[in-house]
């Protein structure tokens, strides 16, 4: 017999449940499971239970480096490290394949190491409010990246990379607040996303390729210099999107 499964998820402190329902193609057999999964916030312990650790969370713990070891917490799917003092990622963040969200807001990052790109379960990611002035060609091997937000990198973020054009199935982008003066061709080839965010920059134009955006819902261009005929050229490439330029 064929079954798909539905996972629902919550969060309360220190403990993430996860409520997995089973369901039959015919609707006679259900199965409900209720399973704790604890969320780890600190390092040493997480260390000690390696094997264990899903979850870890390590936000505003004023964290100047991580440590190499990181890479042995193999089975880890969710890492948070936002709000700490952050100037460098160890490359072992490689390592962690199950990886579905890390968050690294709040830092002093300038880049990204070469090695992320090996995160290939990554789903989420964000850079905000660090310095970020690059990121590693090897962004594009994140194919099932959805959520990228690198907002409030002003002023040191001037140019986004082409390769960002790679990741197909990105449905969130958040540029907000950089100093972005250009956005890349290859934008358009994002053909998923659904939700495109470019205010406070210093952008004066879009490439047409905008337009090939069919998919999107909500694009955000307030606080930048277009001019009154660029915006209506941008409402003609994109005549179904909501367009924010307030």
């Amino acid at each position: 017999m064929n079954f798909f499964t539905t996972q629902i998820r919550f969060k309360r402190i220190g403990m993430v449940l996860l409520i997995s329902i089973f369901f039959s193609f015919n609707g006679v057999e259900a199965q409900e499971q209720l399973v704790e999964v604890k969320a780890y916030t600190n390092l040493i312990e997480a260390f000690q239970n390696s094997s264990d650790v899903r979850i870890l969370h390590l936000n505003g713990q004023g964290f100047k480096n991580l440590p190499r070891q990181i890479g042995n917490l193999q089975n880890l799917t969710e890492l948070n490290l936002g709000s700490n003092s952050l100037t460098t990622v160890p490359k072992e963040i490689g390592r962690l394949r199950n990886l579905q969200s890390l968050w690294l807001f709040g830092n002093w990052l300038a880049t990204l190491p070469e090695e992320v790109g090996e995160l290939h379960n990554l789903e989420e990611l964000s850079l905000s409010r660090n310095l970020l002035i690059t990121l590693p060609k090897e962004i594009r091997r994140l194919q099932n990246l959805q959520v990228l937000n690198l907002s409030d990198n002003r002023p040191t973020f001037t140019v986004l990379p082409k390769e960002i054009g790679e990741l197909r199935n990105l449905k969130e982008l958040n540029l907000e607040n950089n100093s972005l003066t250009t956005i890349p061709k290859e934008i358009g080839k994002l053909q998923n996303l659904k939700w495109l965010r470019l205010g406070s920059n210093s952008l004066t134009t879009l490439p047409k390729e905008i337009g090939k955006l069919r998919n999107l819902k909500e694009l955000d261009l307030s606080s930048n210099s277009l001019s009154v005929k660029e915006k209506k050229r941008i409402r003609k490439l994109l005549p179904k999107c909501s367009i924010i330029y307030f």
